[in-house]
């Protein structure tokens, strides 16, 4: 049994910034990639941020240059750094966690999600 919840989200102007936080806990032996994705109304979930176990990060076109993602493997922790945020910004974002049991099953594991709201 694995769970992550995201904190952090919040209201917040144009050129604001936000720390996102997620957390996994549960039956985990490894974990390998985590990722922020978000969803905007009537909109599908797309990916927002990545980084592999070995610290390597891919980025939307969109975030590149603003947001930062990082882990802490010790805590079975991801973040997500929000900078020069914008309203098209806005989203519910997502935690998403590859992660492989004790049974060593690996498989993809989402975070109930965290809104932004960027707005005057």
């Amino acid at each position: 049994q694995v769970q992550l919840v995201e904190s952090g989200g919040g209201l917040v102007q144009p050129g604001g910034s936000l720390r996102l936080s997620c957390a996994a806990s549960g039956s985990i032996f490894k974990i390998n990639a985590m990722g922020w994705y978000r969803q905007a109304p009537g909109k599908g979930r797309f990916m927002v941020a990545t980084i592999t176990g070995g610290g390597s990060t891919e980025y939307a076109d969109s975030v590149k240059g603003r947001f930062t993602i990082s882990r802490d493997n010790p805590k079975n922790a991801a973040y997500l750094q929000m900078n020069s945020l914008k309203p098209e910004d806005t989203a519910v974002y997502y935690c998403n966690a590859e992660i492989r049991d004790y049974s060593y099953q690996s498989r993809n594991y989402w975070g109930q999600g965290t809104q932004v709201t960027v707005s005057s």
